[in-house]
């Protein structure tokens, strides 16, 4: 979205509801507006700690965003929660390798690949 007033309505959520907020963010996502979506999936993970499916949004938005080390804490509390998610495993892998950590991220890309991601 390169109009700021369109981005700026779309990140107003004070009246929407979470499951617009999603659908929004998923949109964005879609649309490769990684910014704009992680502002909006940021508020559902704070409002939703427990559901994985914004957290992991919000952690590959970051990724796309070149966002590393939010998306690193992000991917971190997700595998505390959910130690089995091989795709959380294998962007964990991949965002430590992007910033330069490869040895750091030799056992995620392991898992990932051994839970089949």
């Amino acid at each position: 979205m390169a109009d700021g007033a369109t981005s700026s309505a779309v990140t107003s959520s004070a009246t929407s509801s979470a499951a617009e907020d999603w659908e929004r963010a998923k949109l964005l996502f879609d649309a490769r507006d990684y910014i704009v979506a992680a502002r909006i999936l940021s508020g559902l993970v704070a409002d939703h700690p427990e559901q994985n499916g914004p957290r992991l949004l919000l952690a590959r938005a970051y990724y796309h965003s070149a966002a590393l080390s939010r998306a690193e804490s992000e991917l971190r509390a997700l595998l505390e929660r959910d130690a089995g998610d091989a795709y959380a495993h294998l962007l964990l892998g991949r965002a430590l390798e992007r910033m330069g950590r490869a040895e750091e991220a030799v056992p995620y890309t392991k898992v990932a690949k051994i839970l089949g991601a």
